[in-house]
């Protein structure tokens, strides 16, 4: 028994060895951890800070001021446009100002004097249905402390004012129609990343990279012969999800297929870009593994799949700049959930394509210097 634990203890300390020996090593092993944590703590948070909302009161009554004054009180909601007519509410959802559009109706203060009930419209921006839902929430908070204070007042019922709330692009406020579409770009990069990362440092370690440079291939052409696989693979399993998304969760695909493929090609193609770059960069199989987890962790946290980017300080909005998912998942989405078209979704269409005309280049350059 005693032998036994000894050559565990001989194994453990030869496998340490292994990994701290290597500066790299240690950086990775501790980098990382650093980096997430604070991530984790600044981006991953679902608290609500503000609200953007737009104001649309047909009463312009003292009891409809009244009601809009509770609810910017708390500070939560934020006021960014005051309507009016209904015609401008929807460009202001579809370019992404207001998060919710609270209409007053016009007999709001006469039917709370009357003792009938009052219904006042809110109209939700869904596409990300959590946040969206925890907005309809306070809303709601808001009118019951409202319906308790008139009641007091003016004698009358506690139940005055309702919320007849509708959400736009997701009607039932289901999360999985704002998570399937970013999904699809998501493991399209994942997927992208892993083959392109793995292509390179695994013919290195079985010793065939070296034939594979004496060849007449040049340099360019082997980059472009590893690079078209992983993409088609990534546009592939983004074919998957979206097959699975549509028929199966029944969750209505309103654009157009050539429109979402344009973008998904354009997003892979600068994922193989990093991929690649990774892969001339690392010495072996599991080097290139790491550095591709340790990747995709912050590039799906900045994404806005998950938290809203609003919710995020402001040097880390400005970080998400730099995040190709968070470009993607924005595409996905609207093309998926709003239909929009090619001039609709071009903010997030050159952005990509300029990070593939930046990182194909940097990957040929690693190529050449630190393989060749």
């Amino acid at each position: 028994m005693t032998e036994f634990l000894r050559a565990i203890l001989f194994l453990c300390r030869k496998e340490l060895l292994a990994i701290l020996k290597d500066p790299s090593s240690r950086v990775i092993l501790l980098m990382p951890v650093l980096v997430q944590s604070l991530l984790f703590g600044y981006a991953a948070s679902y608290d609500l800070k503000a609200v953007p909302y737009a104001l649309l009161d047909q009463s312009h009554s003292a009891a409809s001021v009244r009601f809009v004054s509770r609810l910017e009180g708390g500070g939560l909601f934020q006021r960014v446009a005051t309507l009016a007519s209904p015609t401008e509410i929807a460009p202001l959802v579809d370019e992404q100002k207001a998060l919710l559009v609270l209409q007053i109706p016009p007999r709001f203060a006469v039917q709370l004097e009357a003792g009938e009930a009052s219904a006042l419209q809110l109209i939700l921006d869904a596409r990300n249905s959590n946040t969206a839902g925890i907005a309809a929430g306070y809303v709601g908070t808001v009118a019951e402390a409202f319906n308790r204070d008139w009641a007091k007042e003016h004698g009358g019922s506690a139940s005055a004012l309702s919320i007849d709330t509708r959400a736009w692009y997701n009607p039932n406020l289901e999360t999985r129609w704002n998570m399937l579409p970013g999904i699809i770009a998501m493991l399209s990069m994942l997927q992208t990343l892993m083959l392109t990362a793995l292509s390179v440092a695994r013919e290195r370690e079985q010793g065939t990279f070296d034939q594979l440079l004496v060849t007449p291939l040049r340099p360019t052409q082997i980059m472009i012969g590893k690079a078209i696989p992983p993409v088609l693979v990534g546009l592939v399993q983004a074919s998957i999800v979206f097959v699975v998304a549509r028929f199966w969760f029944a969750i209505p695909f309103a654009g157009s297929l050539a429109t979402l493929y344009l973008g998904l090609l354009i997003f892979t193609t600068a994922c193989v870009g990093v991929g690649l770059a990774i892969s001339a960069f690392s010495t072996s199989m599991q080097q290139a593994m790491l550095y591709t987890f340790v990747l995709v962790m912050p590039l799906s946290l900045l994404s806005g799949l998950t938290t809203p980017i609003g919710n995020m300080p402001a040097a880390m909005q400005a970080l998400t700049r730099l995040d190709p998912l968070r470009y993607a998942v924005d595409l996905v989405q609207r093309v998926y959930l709003e239909g929009v078209g090619l001039a609709t979704i071009l903010p997030d269409l050159w952005p990509l394509a300029l990070m593939a005309c930046l990182t194909l280049p940097a990957a040929a350059w690693l190529f050449r210097h630190r393989l060749v």
